[in-house]
C-alpha cells in the first residue's frame, strides 16, 4: 500500500444502474449536490455500471440519495451503498480508491476541456455507427471516443459547444432508431473536473506533457581534447643597423622643416642695432629681512605714594 493514500479515512458511496450514459448523468449530479470526489466508474459486465465517489460520511449520504433520484428516471434497477470508513484491506483490492484512479490518471489534459458532452447508447455495435455518423454530419461536434459495458450496449460520445451537442443528439437518435434500437442519451453542458477526469477518451486525444528541451545536452558529453606540446619556433639571425643609420631618416624630416619657411610679402621692420644687441638683464638679488631683537618686559615700578597737598595762603591774613 502506498504510503500516502488521498483515500484514507474518508466514506465510500457507490451506485450502479445499467447504462453508461444514465451513470454519467448519475455521478455529474451527485457532484454538483455534494462536497464529494468521483474516483471512477467501475464496470462488472453486461451493462452494470457502477460510480465510485468518496468524502465525508454526510456528503457522500445526500450524493447517493441524489444518485438514487436521478437514476430512477430511467426505470431501471438500482443498487447503492454508504460505508462510512472502509476498512485499509478494502482499498488494496477492490477499485474503490487509488487503484481505480490511477487507471483514469491523465485523461483530464485533453483539448475537449470545459466542452459540453454528449452521450448517444444503442443496443448494437451498427446503430451506434450510424448515430455517429448522423451527428459528425448534422453539426460542428467531435467524436471523442466510444464505450462498450456489455450486453449489447455501445455509447457514442461527442464533444463541442452546447448548442452543437444539443443538435447532434437530435440528429443521432433519428439515425439510431432507423438503423437498430436507441437504449438512452444524456447531454452534459459544463463536466466538472473530477468527470472530465473518469470520462472514456480515445488515445489520439491524449495530450501528454512533453519534457522541457534544454538548450544543451546534458547527456552528451563532449569529448576532452588532448594537449600537444607547442613546437618551438626556429631562431633565424637578424641584422640590426648601425645607430646612424637609424636616425638617418629623422635627421632628414628635421632638415626639412628648417629649409621649409613660409612666403612672406611684407619686409621685416627695421630694428636698431641698440635693441639687436641689448645685453642679457642681471638676475634679481634679494636681500634677507632682518627682524628686530625681541625686547625685554617692562620691570614693575613701585606704587606711588600720595603727598599732602598744600593749602595756599589767604590773602587777608
Amino acid at each position: 500500500m502506498d504510503r500516502y493514500d488521498p483515500y484514507m479515512d474518508k466514506a465510500l458511496g457507490l451506485i450502479s444502474v445499467q447504462s453508461f450514459p444514465a451513470i454519467v448523468g448519475v455521478a455529474d449530479m451527485m457532484l454538483k449536490s455534494s462536497s464529494v470526489e468521483l474516483v471512477g466508474y467501475e464496470q462488472i459486465g453486461a451493462g452494470h455500471c457502477t460510480a465510485v465517489v468518496r468524502g465525508g460520511i454526510s456528503d457522500v449520504r445526500l450524493a447517493i440519495e441524489t444518485g438514487e433520484e436521478v437514476a430512477a428516471q430511467f426505470g431501471q434497477a438500482i443498487s447503492s451503498l454508504v460505508t462510512a470508513r472502509p476498512m485499509p484491506n478494502l482499498d488494496e483490492i477492490l477499485p474503490i480508491g487509488s487503484k481505480l484512479a490511477s487507471l483514469i490518471s491523465g485523461r483530464e489534459r485533453n483539448r475537449f476541456r470545459d466542452h459540453a458532452v454528449g452521450l448517444v447508447e444503442t443496443v448494437g455495435f451498427p446503430p451506434m455507427v450510424a448515430a455517429a455518423d448522423a451527428m459528425l454530419k448534422s453539426a460542428d461536434v467531435s467524436l471523442s471516443a466510444y464505450h462498450k459495458i456489455g450486453a449489447g450496449l455501445c455509447t457514442a460520445i461527442i464533444r463541442g459547444s452546447v448548442s452543437n451537442v444539443a443538435a447532434a443528439i437530435e440528429a443521432g437518435m433519428a439515425e439510431a432508431e432507423r438503423v437498430g434500437e436507441l437504449h438512452s442519451v444524456m447531454m452534459i453542458p459544463r463536466p466538472l473536473d473530477d468527470l472530465e477526469r473518469a470520462m472514456p477518451l480515445a488515445e489520439c486525444w491524449l495530450q501528454e506533457l512533453q519534457p522541457i528541451r534544454m538548450p544543451v545536452n546534458l547527456e552528451d558529453q563532449q569529448q576532452e581534447r588532448e594537449l600537444q606540446p607547442l613546437e618551438i619556433p626556429e631562431t633565424v639571425p637578424v641584422e640590426i643597423p648601425a645607430a646612424a643609420e637609424q636616425q638617418q631618416p629623422m635627421e632628414q624630416v628635421a632638415k626639412m622643416d628648417l629649409e621649409y619657411e613660409p612666403a612672406d610679402p611684407t619686409p621685416p621692420a627695421y630694428e636698431p642695432a641698440a635693441a639687436q644687441a641689448a645685453p642679457p638683464p642681471e638676475p634679481e638679488t634679494y636681500e634677507p629681512v632682518k627682524y628686530p631683537a625681541p625686547q625685554a618686559e617692562p620691570q614693575a615700578q613701585p606704587p606711588l605714594k600720595r603727598q599732602p597737598m598744600e593749602q595756599p595762603a589767604d590773602p587777608l591774613d
